[in-house]
């Protein structure tokens, strides 16, 4: 068996052990690949641990810049209590319907706010819309804007608030200094700047699967 299958056997393994996906999940999936969008959301086991890890931290309130078909909003949003609320913002138009209908299809139209446009640009709205600071933040969006991201997660954060963010390791290349390959400089920028700040305790981790080889960041703010 190659690495590659043994990797996507070994995802299918826990998915089947640990009972990740299910019908709603598997439903959102099969809707996005009808409509054309690329596959590029988070594998099944990444997002039951965004599940686990919003709602181990006890969120109500959690902000996900880059719904794309609002696979990952969906887990995000099970870990809310009844009274919690979701902010997520999609760049694109069409995506943004579809991961609207995929939301609703799940139940949770009524906690979720789909924001459509660059986020760079709307993410000020949100104080308008009575959103303060948040619990839980996860950035999976256009990953040269990761540092100006991470700002604004800065400044709708609180004491204890954990910001994830995905796709930080590119198949290794994150450790390339002296590159112009496409989002490496931003992701390294969006890296120390998370270093240097002494705001933030921060770690991570790279992962292997069905999805090829990339990695998560991890951090809470002290």
């Amino acid at each position: 068996m190659s690495k590659k299958d043994t990797r996507k056997a070994v995802d299918a393994y826990f998915d089947d052990k640990l009972h990740i996906s299910d019908e709603t999940t598997q439903a959102i999936l099969h809707k996005n690949e009808e409509e054309g969008l690329q596959s590029i959301e988070v594998a099944s086991a990444h997002g039951k641990m965004l599940y686990l890890m919003a709602k181990m931290s006890g969120a109500k309130t959690i902000l996900e810049i880059g719904t794309h078909g609002g696979y990952s909003t969906v887990w995000l949003a099970r870990a809310l209590p009844e009274d919690g609320r979701l902010a997520t913002f999609e760049a694109k138009q069409r995506h943004a319907r579809v991961a609207e209908e995929n939301i609703a299809a799940a139940g949770f139209a009524d906690r979720v706010e789909i924001f459509e446009g660059d986020a760079t640009k709307t993410l000020r709205v949100l104080k308008k819309r009575g959103f303060e600071t948040f619990d839980f933040i996860f950035i999976d969006a256009n990953k040269d804007n990761y540092p100006e991201y991470l700002e604004w997660a800065l400044e709708l954060s609180r004491s204890g608030t954990v910001i994830v963010a995905d796709n930080v390791v590119r198949k290794g290349r994150i450790i390339e200094e002296d590159t112009d390959k496409k989002n490496i400089p931003h992701l390294r920028k969006f890296i120390d700047l998370l270093s240097g700040d002494d705001r933030i305790e921060a770690t991570a981790i790279q992962t292997v699967g069905d999805k090829g080889y990339d990695g998560f960041l991890m951090a809470m703010v002290k």
